[in-house]
């Protein structure tokens, strides 16, 4: 991996961990 596209890459990734952790905080709450 080069660490050019790491922070592309970096981002995204924690973008969609943001989102996997909403889901579950509101799946959590619903409950």
């Amino acid at each position: 991996m080069s660490k050019r596209h790491d922070g592309c890459c970096g981002t995204g990734f924690a973008l969609l961990v943001v989102l996997f952790i909403l889901l579950i905080i509101v799946g959590a709450a619903w409950c």
